[in-house]
C-alpha cells in the first residue's frame, strides 16, 4: 500500500470540504440528509452533542446511506471519520445504531465491506466502529434488534463477530501496515472477548497461540498500551476452558511471569495476577507456577506499595493458593522453595542422609540453579539462620556428591564461605568452618565436625 495512505489520519480525513450539495444533485443523497449534513458537518462537538441528543438515529441514518450508495473513496473516509470521532467522544452513542426507527437499515453490512475491501484507514475505522456498535446491542442472543421483523436479508450480530474475529486473526498473522495493524486488531479483541461467540470463533481459529509472542515487557506509551490490552485479553480467555487447554501448551505462562516480575504499570500488574488468580487451580498450571518461582515474585509484589484493593487481594489469594501447591510437592521441590524463597531453616531434610543421597543429583537441574542460589544467599542474606544453614547445605553437597568438592570450587564458593568464618554469629562460623573442612579435606575426614 502507498505510504501516504498507510499513514493517513482522522485529521488529516476531516479537514477535506465534501461537495455534499453536489451528491444531492445527483440524487445520491436526499434533500433531508443534505440539511443534515449541513447542520453536523464541521459543527463543534458541544454542537454535534446536542444534534445527536435530539435527533441520533438520523444522522446514523445519513452515515449509513451514504456509505452504501457512494463509491468515492475520500467521502466513505471522511463519513468513517465523522462515526468514529462521535463515538470517541462518547462511546455511549453506539447504542443510537440500534434505534427502532433503524431497524430496516442493515446497520452493519457497509462496515463489513470495508472491513475486507476497503484500505487500511478504512479497515480500522470499521473494525474499532463494528466492535462498538456490535457490543451495544440489548439482544445479545443471535440476531441483532435491528431487522428482526424485516423480509430483507440483514447481518446478523453474529456475522459480524465472526468476520472481526476472521479479521483480527489475519492482522495477527499477516498485518496489512506495519505498525498499526497488531495493536488496532488487540483493541478490537478486547472490546469483544466477553462475548461468547467470540471466545469460542477466536480459540477454534487457532488466535491463543498468537497472543503470546506480544506478552512481552514493555517500555514506550504505545506498547505498554499493546501490553495491556494483550494482557485483558489473555485475563478474559482465562475464564474459559478450551482456551485455558491452548495457554497450558504454550508459553503464556512463563512470558507473564517474565513481564510481572519488571513492570512498574498497576494496570498491567493486576491483570496478570488476576490472570493467575484464575489459572492456579487449573490443570498443571500450580506447579509450573512453583516451578517458574513465582512464590518469590508474589512476595516480592505484595511488599509494593499498590492502591488497588483488587491487587491486594489477588496477591493475598496467589500466595496462600501456591503455599498449597509447595506443600504437595515431592521433598526436593519443597527443598528448592525453601532456597528460592530464601526462607531457610532447621527442617529435617537438611540433615537427612536419606534425602541428601536420593537427590544430590537434582542440584544439576537448570545449569546447578538450587546451588547458585545457595551461594546468593550467602552473599546478600542478612538473616544468620539462613547463612547456618546454607553453609551447612553447601558442606552436604560437597560430601554426597561425587563431583561436589570440584562444582563447589568452580562456582567460587570457597572466598564468600571464608569471609562467613568471621561472624559474629556462632552458629554460622561452626557451619562455615564445617563447609571449609570438607571442601578442603574431603568429607571423610571433615565427618566428625558434623556435630
Amino acid at each position: 500500500m502507498p505510504m501516504d495512505q498507510a499513514e493517513l489520519n482522522s485529521d488529516q480525513v476531516l479537514k477535506r470540504d465534501i461537495p455534499w450539495e453536489t451528491y444531492m444533485t445527483t440524487k445520491l443523497i436526499t434533500g433531508t440528509a443534505l440539511q443534515l449534513l449541513r447542520r453536523y458537518d464541521k459543527k463543534t462537538e458541544n454542537e454535534r452533542a446536542q444534534l445527536l441528543e435530539n435527533d441520533g438515529p438520523s444522522y446514523i441514518r445519513v452515515f449509513i446511506n451514504i456509505l452504501r450508495d457512494i463509491q468515492k473513496e475520500d467521502t466513505v473516509e471522511y463519513v468513517l471519520a465523522l462515526i468514529d470521532e462521535m463515538l470517541a467522544a462518547n462511546p455511549k452513542r453506539a447504542k443510537l445504531f440500534h434505534d427502532k426507527s433503524l431497524e430496516d437499515e442493515d446497520i452493519y453490512e457497509p462496515f463489513m465491506r470495508l472491513l475486507w475491501k476497503g484500505s487500511w484507514f478504512n479497515q480500522e475505522k470499521s473494525s474499532k466502529i463494528l466492535s462498538l456498535v456490535v457490543s451495544a446491542r440489548s439482544n445479545k442472543n443471535g440476531l441483532t434488534a435491528n431487522g428482526e421483523g424485516s423480509k430483507k436479508k440483514i447481518t446478523s450480530s453474529d456475522d459480524v463477530l465472526k468476520g472481526l474475529v476472521d479479521w483480527i486473526c489475519i492482522q495477527l498473522k499477516k498485518p496489512s501496515h506495519p505498525n498499526r495493524s497488531i495493536p488496532s486488531s488487540i483493541n478490537c479483541l478486547a472490546t469483544l472477548l466477553k462475548e461468547p461467540v467470540v471466545r469460542s470463533s477466536f480459540v477454534q481459529a487457532d488466535g491463543v497461540k498468537l497472543l503470546v509472542p506480544l506478552i512481552s515487557p514493555a517500555s514506550t506509551q504505545q506498547s505498554i498500551q499493546l501490553l495491556y490490552e494483550t494482557c485483558l485479553c489473555v485475563w478474559l480467555l482465562s475464564y474459559y476452558e478450551p482456551a485455558i487447554e491452548y495457554l497450558a501448551t504454550s508459553r503464556a505462562l512463563p512470558r507473564l511471569i517474565e513481564v510481572v516480575k519488571g513492570s512498574t504499570k498497576e494496570k498491567v500488574v493486576r491483570l496478570i495476577v488476576l490472570t493467575f488468580k484464575n489459572l492456579l487451580s487449573k490443570g498443571t498450571f500450580g506447579a509450573q507456577m512453583v516451578d517458574l518461582g513465582l512464590p518469590q515474585i508474589v512476595q516480592s509484589l505484595k511488599a509494593q506499595a499498590w492502591s488497588d484493593e483488587d491487587l491486594l487481594d489477588a496477591l493475598n489469594h496467589l500466595d496462600e493458593g501456591l503455599k498449597d501447591n509447595i506443600k504437595k510437592l515431592s521433598s526436593f521441590d519443597k527443598y528448592k522453595q525453601e532456597v528460592l524463597l530464601g526462607h531457610l531453616d532447621w527442617s529435617p531434610m537438611h540433615k537427612d542422609p536419606n534425602f541428601w543421597r536420593e537427590n544430590v543429583t537434582r542440584f544439576e537441574e537448570n545449569d546447578f540453579q538450587t546451588l547458585r542460589v545457595l551461594l546468593t544467599i550467602l552473599e546478600t542474606s542478612s538473616d544468620p539462620r539462613a547463612l547456618a544453614v546454607a553453609c551447612f547445605d553447601l558442606s552436604q553437597f560437597i560430601q554426597y556428591h561425587p563431583a561436589g568438592r570440584v562444582i563447589v570450587t568452580d562456582l567460587k564458593a570457597k572466598e564468600r564461605v571464608m569471609k562467613l568464618m568471621n561472624h559474629e554469629n556462632a552458629e554460622v562460623t561452626k557451619n562455615a568452618l564445617l563447609c571449609i573442612q570438607r571442601l578442603f579435606l574431603g568429607a571423610k575426614y571433615a565427618s566428625f565436625l558434623q556435630e
